[in-house]
């Protein structure tokens, strides 16, 4: 059964929190992570490369030079593909990237990348996250408490009151604060330590258990 301490916004320690096996607790499979943060970098991509084919390209309208007598190839306009100004064949058009992995993936892929954090003692427990103002400084004592120098992943639920925590935190760099129904691999595998409430700690199990 996995267990990990739960400290309060001070960093100091409350209780032993046991962690549901079947979330925090599985064997990592890592083609499941890769997949899924493959899938979700490739929904990053704008995909609004574009070039103009020879019916787009502005001129052309006058045929060179005449069909025959010429001695040179015939040609029906300067904006075929083969001249210098012309169309492009078979060019990048706008097109989206995104695709969707099958749902029991996207849940292992999910909870092998929380219990990847636990394993490496980078999941850390707090019984809340209370902001009485925004406040950016108030936060940053948050993270020196919880020792979190580094990129760090907080995630709160869903069912409280969070405006002042994201407020709070939405200029820091290396803070990102989401909600437990928005939590991801790419999210979680990008940031050095994850911090959640304990009431997002639920939800997750709840959600995935």
């Amino acid at each position: 059964m996995p267990k990990v301490v739960v400290l309060n916004q001070e960093g100091k320690e409350l209780r032993e929190l046991e962690l549901n096996p079947s979330v925090f607790g599985i064997e990592p499979n890592q083609q499941a992570m890769f997949d899924a943060v493959v899938m979700q970098r490739a929904s990053l991509r704008q995909g609004t490369h574009k070039v103009k084919n020879r019916r787009e390209v502005a001129g052309g309208g006058r045929k060179p030079w005449r069909q025959k007598g010429t001695g040179r190839a015939r040609q029906g306009s300067t904006r075929s593909p083969q001249w210098r100004g012309g169309g492009i064949v078979f060019g990048p058009t706008p097109r989206s990237y995104a695709y969707s992995l099958n749902k029991k993936v996207r849940r292992l892929a999910l909870k092998s990348v929380l219990t990847e954090k636990v394993l490496e003692n980078e999941f850390v427990v707090v019984d809340a996250l209370k902001f009485p103002n925004i406040k950016t400084k108030d936060f940053v004592k948050v993270c020196e408490a919880l020792k979190c120098e580094t990129k760090t992943l907080f995630v709160v639920s869903k069912d409280e009151e969070n405006t002042n925590v994201f407020l709070s935190a939405r200029n820091l760099p290396n803070v990102l604060v989401l909600t437990n129904d928005k939590i991801n691999v790419y999210d979680i595998m990008n940031a050095n330590r994850l911090v959640a409430t304990e009431a997002a700690v639920k939800n997750v199990e709840e959600a995935l258990g």
